[in-house]
């Protein structure tokens, strides 16, 4: 009862009289030490489950991140990629537009660029159309022909290979001459022009027409060399291709008329071995090159 009595009387002075404000601050002052001590390990054991759930979220946190970078690079790349080869197949529809045959997209699928053996081989067959003989261009110039079809795939040849010969002619004055592949797919020959043509470095040189497998007028290369020996009935000159043939993976098969296709010997690839002449043809009074070395 004295207890009893004591706390009612203390309770009536704090609350009436707020006489123990400076007793309560002192009992804290000496508790509070007590009441940490007491307070520790619950904290230590808090912080350190926080600590450690916290490195576990950051962990596992930056590992989905790291993921989710390798997948967005990814894409992006593909994205990159998507992005060239809309432009690669814009590039191939504006050089489509040029020609004036009907023309089919295909892709190149592997390449061979042995210095004596220069083939890629298509996605596209004799099932699409195909053909041995097809010229086949891509958004710069001509690339070569087929000489191979099977029902699924083609094979064909640059112009680059040293077995291949293409009339043409020198758009600035209409000299017709003989591209002829080296084995290098940024250099070929132009073969035959006499040491007194008139012909320049940066001239361009596009397909003649003659045999009438290739379009009249389609750019094969740019004069990149002339060298005149005195004494040399012939200048040794070197052109370098327009179209890209170690780089194009799209290119265009042209769909010649069926009367242009007769006669088209003129552009087919040639061997080394085989001399080069001019011969007259009585068909329509025009003159036809067949090439060689």
């Amino acid at each position: 009862m004295l207890f009893v009595g004591l706390s009612l009387v203390f309770m009536t002075l704090d609350h009436r009289f707020h006489q123990l404000e400076t007793l309560r601050a002192g009992l804290n002052l000496i508790i509070s030490p007590l009441q940490y001590i007491v307070d520790l390990p619950l904290r230590v054991a808090a912080d350190s489950s926080e600590a450690l759930s916290s490195r576990s979220y950051l962990l596992e946190e930056n590992e989905r991140l790291h993921d989710e970078n390798l997948m967005l690079q990814a894409r992006l790349q593909k994205f990159e990629a998507l992005v060239n080869e809309n432009q690669r197949l814009r590039d191939l529809m504006q050089a489509s537009e040029r020609v004036a045959d009907d023309v089919q997209i295909a892709e190149i699928m592997s390449v061979d660029l042995d210095p004596y053996k220069q083939l890629v081989v298509l996605n596209k067959g004799s099932y699409e159309g195909v053909y041995v003989g097809q010229p086949l261009l891509d958004a710069n110039g001509v690339m070569g022909q087929i000489i191979e079809a099977s029902p699924l795939r083609a094979t064909a040849m640059l112009i680059s290979d040293p077995s291949h010969a293409l009339p043409v002619q020198v758009n600035r004055n209409g000299l017709r001459t003989l591209a002829v592949g080296t084995g290098n797919p940024r250099v070929l020959e132009l073969r035959f022009i006499p040491t007194s043509a008139d012909i320049e470095e940066g001239d361009i040189v596009s397909t003649s027409g003659l045999g009438g497998r290739f379009p009249a007028d389609y750019p094969v290369a740019r004069v990149s060399r002339i060298q005149r020996i005195p004494g040399e009935p012939f200048a040794q000159i070197e052109a370098e291709p327009l179209a890209y043939l170690d780089r194009s993976r799209e290119v265009l098969l042209v769909l010649s008329k069926p009367e242009q296709e007769e006669g088209a010997a003129g552009d087919e690839p040639v061997s080394e071995e085989a001399p080069a002449k001019e011969t007259a043809s009585d068909k329509d009074g025009m003159t036809e090159v067949k090439g060689g070395d």
